[in-house]
């Protein structure tokens, strides 16, 4: 009775241990989704923690650099060593990200099975389009949000200590903007989607990326335009004379000029080349 009781306790921990093990891995439909596309996953989450551990090492550098010249208070000098390559290429390559990825990870997802025929073979299953569609989508978008979010935030992290200083990088650059802060994932998830929609569309996985790639260039367009009219302008006057002392207004080290121009005594504005234009036409 004891050796039945005992064997039958065994079988039972085991049965739990199984349990366990298989409730930490995929199952079903999020297995298979993640077994079709594990190349274009791991690949990203691979190049994910590349890009994260070298801005890492990159920011304690710069932070070696910058407690040199007493930071936070920074001492007059301190930019004229400082090297800003390395900030300007991590920049330009995390600006292309989302491009890269709505290429070669959104426009092949769904166009693949139905260049393929994956997509007839899946419609002949229990499982509905609809579940295999938003199965998919779900994956790939939780997955693109953890990874652009991890390398946004650390770029924004090795940014800041000289994000305000007009020696490094812009932040009005599209370099700059496009690449910190909740900027780069949207920009991903909305080139993801529209590579998804483009393939449905298309059904042919090479034409959709290149159609993508175009949709990519035609949004950074649009975006470069009306970008900036996302602030608030503010407007600075001084009333000490044209060429008095401080008749420059004091801007902040990261204010962007959009224009510079006179105030007459009637109010109206007048542009800084104005006075120029008419001396070279009365000489």
């Amino acid at each position: 009775m004891s050796t039945i009781t005992s064997t039958g306790s065994t079988s039972s921990d085991s049965v739990r241990t199984e349990a366990g093990r298989r409730g930490l891995r995929l199952s079903g439909m999020n297995w298979l989704v993640w077994r079709q596309h594990r190349a274009a996953y791991w690949t990203l989450l691979a190049a994910t923690a590349v890009a994260v551990a070298l801005m890492v090492y990159q920011r304690q550098q710069m932070m070696t650099y910058l407690d040199g010249y007493g930071y936070p208070h920074l001492k007059d000098g301190w930019e004229e060593k400082f090297d800003q390559a390395p900030l300007d290429s991590v920049a330009q390559l995390l600006h292309v990200l989302p491009v890269l990825i709505g290429c070669f990870l959104g426009a092949p997802l769904l166009a693949g099975d139905l260049e393929s025929g994956t997509a007839k073979l899946v419609s002949a299953q229990s499982v509905s389009r609809v579940r295999w569609i938003a199965t998919k989508l779900g994956v790939t978008a939780l997955l693109v949000v953890v990874c652009t979010t991890a390398v946004s935030a650390a770029f924004t992290w090795w940014w800041s200590p000289v994000r305000s200083s007009s020696y490094a990088l812009s932040w009005y650059a599209a370099a700059g903007f496009d690449s910190s802060g909740p900027v780069p994932v949207a920009l991903t998830l909305l080139n993801v989607v529209a590579g998804v929609a483009i393939g449905m569309l298309l059904r042919r996985t090479l034409l959709s990326m290149v159609v993508t790639l175009g949709f990519a260039g035609a949004l950074w367009l649009v975006w470069s335009h009306f970008r900036m009219s996302l602030g608030n302008a503010v407007t600075l006057t001084t009333h000490n004379g044209v060429s008095g002392e401080n008749s420059y207004p004091h801007l902040p080290d990261s204010a962007h000029l959009l224009d510079q121009s006179y105030l007459t005594a009637s109010g109206d504005t007048v542009g800084w080349d104005t006075c120029a234009r008419a001396t070279d036409d009365w000489l």
